[in-house]
Formats: C-alpha cells, sequence, structure tokens
C-alpha cells in the first residue's frame, strides 16, 4: 500500500535542536584557523548563530511538501519517496538517488525542471517520472534493523519500482551511494532497470589496473583518498559508538556534515557558501537530526563492508545496460581511466563538465539536468541498435531523430 506523507516536524523537537545549538559550549573547543583540521570553528560559529535566529526550518518543509510525497512498506522497512509524473505522453521513469551525507534535499531543484522541461524552456517529449526516495535509514524512511548495504538497497529501490509503482522499465540515476546503487540496479536487475546515468563511481572491477595509465590512478587514487580515510573507517566498523555521540549534538553533526560539503565541492575562495546558502546546508543537517537518522544513514558503510566492500564479484561480467558518465571535475573520489570505466560499463554517454563536484544535482542543477535529458534522448532514438529501435518504450519524435547523436564510445 502506497500513503499520501506529509512532512510536519513538531515545535517541540525544533525547539529541542535550537536550544542545544544555542547552548553549545563553545568555550571548550580550541579555536584553529581554516579547515585543514576540520570544520572551521568560525563558520561553525556562525552558521550555528544563523540557526537559531534566521533559519526558517517551516518554510524549508513547504518547499519540500509542494511535491507528492508518499511513503510505503517494503520488506517491513517504510520508505519514504517523492513521486513527480512528468508532462507529456508518455515520460520516462527515472529513479534518482542520494547518498552520504545527503538527503532529498539535493534533488529539490531538479525534479521541476526533469518531469516539466517546457516551464524551463524545454520540450515536453524530454520529461521524466520523478521518483525521489529518501535511501533506508535516512531521512523520512525508516531503518533497518540491521546494517544494510548497496547491493541490498537495490533490491529495494527495484521492488519500489517494479512492484509498487508498477514501471515495467524505468532508469535510474545517482552519485555517492545513489551511484553504488544503480551499479547493482544495472548488475543485478537489468529487466527492468534499462540504463543508468552515474556521476560518481565507487566500485572497482575485480579484475584491477589492466595499463600503466590504470595502474598510475590506482595509486594517486589510494594516496588521495588517505585524508578521507577517517570518517568511512569509523562508520564502516564502529558506525554506534560515533552515533552515541552525535545523538545530542545538533552541532556536532553540522561539523561532521559541513566538512564534507566543503571538502567535496567545486568552491570558490575556499568559501562554501560560493556554491551554497545556510538555508540549503541546514536544511540538509536538520532531516538528520528531525528523524535522528544519523545512526542509521551511517550503517550503509558497514553493510557496504558486509557485502564484500568496493569491488564486484569475482565473476563479474560487464554490466551491458546503457550507462551515461557524468564526470564532474572537483569530484572527490576521482574517476579512473576511460579504458577502466569501458571494462565495467556499456557507455552510451561520456560528458566532462566544466564545473561542479561530488553534489551535482545540488551544486549544478542546471548542467546535470541538461546531461540527463541529452542521456534520454540517446536511449529513446539510438541509430546503432537494431533497426533504429527504441532502447525504452517511447516512440522516437522527429525531434529525437534529428538531434539524438551517438556517442563515439558506445
Amino acid at each position: 500500500m502506497i500513503k499520501k506523507y506529509k512532512i510536519s516536524v513538531p515545535k517541540s523537537t525544533l525547539n529541542s535542536i535550537y536550544k542545544k545549538v544555542r547552548n553549545y559550549p563553545w568555550n571548550n573547543i580550541q579555536k584553529m584557523d581554516g579547515w585543514l583540521h576540520g570544520t572551521n570553528h568560525d563558520y561553525l560559529k556562525n552558521i550555528s548563530k544563523y540557526w537559531t535566529s534566521k533559519f526558517n526550518w517551516k518554510l524549508q518543509e513547504k518547499k519540500i511538501n509542494k511535491f507528492n510525497n508518499f511513503t510505503t512498506n517494503i520488506e517491513g522497512i517504510k520508505i519514504h519517496f517523492i513521486r513527480e509524473k512528468g508532462s507529456g505522453k508518455n515520460p520516462t521513469p527515472l529513479l534518482i538517488l542520494h547518498g552520504w551525507p545527503g538527503s532529498i534535499v539535493e534533488f529539490l531543484e531538479v525534479i521541476e525542471k526533469l518531469a516539466h522541461p517546457e516551464k524551463f524552456g524545454g520540450n515536453k517529449e524530454d520529461s521524466f517520472d520523478v521518483i525521489a526516495p529518501s535511501l533506508p535509514g535516512f531521512g523520512f524512511s525508516g531503518a533497518p534493523k540491521k546494517p544494510m548495504g548497496p547491493r541490498k538497497i537495490s533490491k529495494i529501490m527495484n521492488e519500489l519500482m517494479t512492484k509498487k509503482l508498477k514501471y515495467k522499465k524505468y532508469i535510474a540515476q545517482g552519485g555517492d551511494w545513489g551511484a553504488t546503487i544503480c551499479n547493482w540496479l544495472a548488475y543485478d536487475y537489468s529487466k527492468s532497470c534499462k540504463a543508468i546515468h552515474i556521476n560518481c563511481l565507487t566500485m572497482r572491477h575485480p579484475g584491477g589496473p589492466k595499463n600503466k595509465k590504470e595502474i598510475e590512478w590506482e595509486k594517486k587514487f589510494i594516496n588521495d583518498q588517505i585524508m578521507q580515510e577517517g570518517y568511512r573507517t569509523i562508520q564502516a566498523t564502529k558506525p554506534q559508538s560515533l552515533s552515541y555521540s552525535m545523538n545530542d549534538s545538533p552541532v556536532g553533526v553540522a561539523a561532521w556534515i559541513l566538512e564534507k560539503f566543503y571538502s567535496w565541492s567545486d568552491i570558490k575562495n575556499n568559501k562554501i557558501e560560493s556554491v551554497y546558502t545556510k538555508d540549503i546546508l541546514l536544511t540538509n543537517i536538520m532531516i538528520y537530526l528531525i528523524t535522528n537518522t544519523f545512526n542509521s544513514a551511517s550503517w550503509i558503510y558497514f553493510g557496504r563492508r558486509e557485502e564484500g566492500g568496493r569491488n564486484f564479484p569475482n565473476n563479474f561480467k560487464k554490466i551491458n545496460v546503457p550507462t551515461g558518465i557524468a564526470k564532474f571535475p572537483k569530484e572527490m573520489s576521482e574517476w579512473p581511466p576511460k579504458s577502466y570505466i569501458e571494462r565495467i560499463f556499456k557507455i552510451y554517454q561520456y560528458s566532462e563538465m566544466k564545473r561542479g563536484g561530488h553534489f551535482a544535482a545540488l551544486e549544478q542543477p542546471d548542467i546535470l539536468v541538461k546531461d540527463l535529458r541529452k542521456f534520454l534522448r540517446s536511449l529513446k532514438y539510438n541509430p546503432y541498435s537494431h533497426n533504429g529501435s527504441c532502447l525504452l518504450y517511447t516512440s522516437p519524435s522527429p525531434r529525437d531523430r534529428q538531434k539524438s547523436r551517438m556517442p563515439s564510445s558506445a
């Protein structure tokens, strides 16, 4: 059963959070300049002051509630999702997936543009039925009884699309954990997930690097990730211990999350607000606090470790559903060489962006939307498929036939 859902946070919950922020013992924290050692002291203090004086959760709540929110139950877990039906005669079902430390907030600026392109100077033929869930353990979804990895979550997401929403075929998009879940959707559920579009690659080919360029990339990646291993190792091994301290500290949660948005984004002049507003940053943080999901959201790291880590299985076979690659220059998880990517995916579109980082939908919504529309056209009409047939289920329009171009890498 699918039920309508409206977000409505009690004032008592909000007041409790704000009180803890106001009473945070700043004098007990040694001040260190910059972001080198973690979240900048002055910035955290400044945004905390804004949090309790100017930030309006109820206004942000309205922005989420303007979309159609629903919940359903899958394998005993409440799954929350936004569903915005697209314009036109036959919009393409699109599952968009967030990661950590994100939420559905990442997609608030792209949902309407994807579902109703004609409102933004586009064409109805490019419309999607947009499904944006909160992952299990995140946000307004319920938590599993124990840590759950991305492969298991992909099963739940496929059930949401096929059994609950009755789509026979759909495509999926994601970054961070969302991209990893997309990988597993394409690998395990290719009968229903007919294409994926990803802006991050966390999975690895079991065969490892094969040439000098790939070997050099792997060495550089390992070295670059040393400074990222702290949070990841804690959340993959002892997430519960971390959660005890965060459970009663909104400022602590904010510090843990803000540092990632600073480090993983394409910011200018070392200023996080060159990309994000305080309201956006705080809305995302608040979702972890009002739902008490900082704990359960971190479990996905533990779950992946139990599922086998970064590598695909030793008997891995190339993912043969059409794949769109969107490379943003400041992605913290540096992409491998194209030769490596081609051993994992059947690449239909390979785009290298001029700006943007890890949180692509939030940082560069228009660039991501444009790339997704282009990818959709390549799926609707592929002149190199059998008799120019449709790879999805929408008949190609004359406009699609004229504008679709087959990437050279396919």
